[in-house]
């Protein structure tokens, strides 16, 4: 069964939001959530305008507003649960946080040129079509502004990546437990850095974060970074 209507993130994160309401000490990309480049892999936010796409219960956007000193950061989410988890958490870090409800897309159609840094660790890039993101968030970029996410660089069972750019359609679940599945783009990285081009975005790097050895959490990471044009 797929569905398009249901919140299928309803249930994600609401075990660590029951008992941790802290702001994170730390920032991570890698899918490990151990190791790797923090915070800095954004360069220097004081002062700048950020978003976060697919922000989820907000915790990497909380930990920029009150470690980084960036104005603004943006955090969008499509999902009514993570949303409304988010404003639990960290309502308190207003004004300089911002809570967005909103398809990530249709958000940055409305903010061209708005943005300095564009950001998503394992958000909206990974489950939002890249031929319409990217362009969307090229656009929402001001000059030379940098876009930045971490994907999986393989399937979690350890399959490859796709040659094309499809999607998966990976096991999920609707509010009431019904079988659902959500659509994921796994992708190479020159298909990423194409995708990048063709969207206004130059400069591209592509590092990858190995998993630890013996993890629980054992996929390898792209950290992708580019700049619009």
């Amino acid at each position: 069964m797929t569905t398009t209507a249901a919140d299928l993130w309803h249930h994600y994160g609401r075990e660590r939001a029951a008992t941790d309401r802290s702001v994170p000490e730390t920032f991570s990309w890698a899918w490990s959530q151990d190791g790797g480049p923090g915070a800095e892999a954004l360069g220097d936010l004081t002062g700048l305008c950020v978003g976060d796409l697919g922000a989820g219960s907000a915790r990497q956007a909380a930990h920029l507003v009150a470690h980084h000193q960036p104005a603004r950061v943006v955090a969008v989410d499509a999902s009514a649960a993570r949303h409304a988890m988010a404003t639990g958490l960290y309502s308190g870090l207003a004004p300089r946080l911002h809570l967005v409800h909103a398809d990530a897309v249709e958000h940055l159609r409305t903010m061209r040129g708005s943005y300095d840094v564009l950001y998503s660790v394992f958000g909206a890039v990974d489950f939002t079509d890249p031929r319409d993101l990217l362009p969307a968030a090229g656009a929402a970029l001001r000059p030379g502004g940098r876009l930045v996410f971490s994907t999986l660089a393989h399937y979690l069972n350890g399959e490859p990546a796709e040659s094309e750019v499809v999607h998966a359609d990976i096991a999920a679940k609707t509010p009431d437990g019904t079988p659902a599945t959500v659509r994921r783009w796994v992708l190479r990285e020159h298909l990423w850095v194409n995708l990048l081009d063709a969207a206004g975005l130059s400069h591209t790097t592509v590092d990858v974060l190995p998993a630890p050895e013996g993890g629980q959490r054992t996929a390898d990471t792209l950290l992708v970074t580019a700049s619009r044009k």
